[in-house]
């Protein structure tokens, strides 16, 4: 009987390992946008692509607010367990969505922001299975809360990934423009309503299916 137990829990663990290795995994790289700051239920971006994309998908939230692009600040996403984890679970596709609390008077140098984004794409190629990866524009900035500037996202931030996309021939998802004339569903002026986060889900999954 003992055997036979023994034997039923390998084969249930084959077929879960089998199960597991088949489903598409997507990691979703960010700030407290998408790790879904302020929403209800964790009503994020994540957990939403992840009913738009369905059960061949495994999607993953790897977002830690307040963090930055940039590698030299107090609060980099660099040196989050986050950005570890990123390359153990080795994604298939990798959404990267930095850039807002790098917009801060005490962070913004664009000549860091350049040269980092152009790190982080280096160092994600260096995961094993050659991951697509996405960059997206940011959601905008309504408030100059928190110091976080839409003057930056716009002269800064958002020229430099589109020229780091460009460069490495990666897509852009635009989550920037979509949402240019929706304040009201940016409750604090930064951080999406639950209708931004399921449009914004929709968004990417539909660059994801293209």
């Amino acid at each position: 009987m003992k055997k036979a137990i023994l034997l039923c829990f390998a084969i249930l663990s084959l077929f879960f390992t089998a199960c597991s290795s088949s489903l598409t995994r997507v990691a979703c790289v960010g700030d407290s946008i998408t790790f879904g700051y302020g929403l209800p239920n964790d009503n994020s971006y994540p957990m939403e692509l992840s009913k738009n994309l369905g059960a061949k998908y495994s999607v993953l939230n790897f977002g830690m607010s307040g963090t930055t692009l940039q590698r030299e600040t107090d609060f980099s996403y660099w040196k989050s367990k986050e950005f570890t984890n990123v390359f153990a679970e080795r994604p298939n596709i990798i959404i990267v969505k930095l850039g807002t609390n790098d917009t801060k008077k005490a962070f913004w140098n664009a000549e860091h922001f350049a040269a980092d984004y152009q790190l982080l794409i280096d160092s994600l190629k260096t995961i094993p299975g050659n991951s697509r990866i996405y960059v997206c524009l940011p959601v905008p900035v309504y408030k100059n809360k928190f110091n976080i500037s839409e003057a930056v996202m716009t002269t800064g931030v958002i020229p430099a990934v589109e020229k780091i996309a460009k460069r490495n021939k990666l897509t852009i998802i635009d989550l920037y423009h979509p949402f240019s004339n929706m304040a009201d569903n940016f409750p604090d002026g930064v951080h999406p309503n639950e209708k931004v986060a399921k449009m914004m889900a929709d968004i990417i999954s539909a660059a994801i299916k293209k």
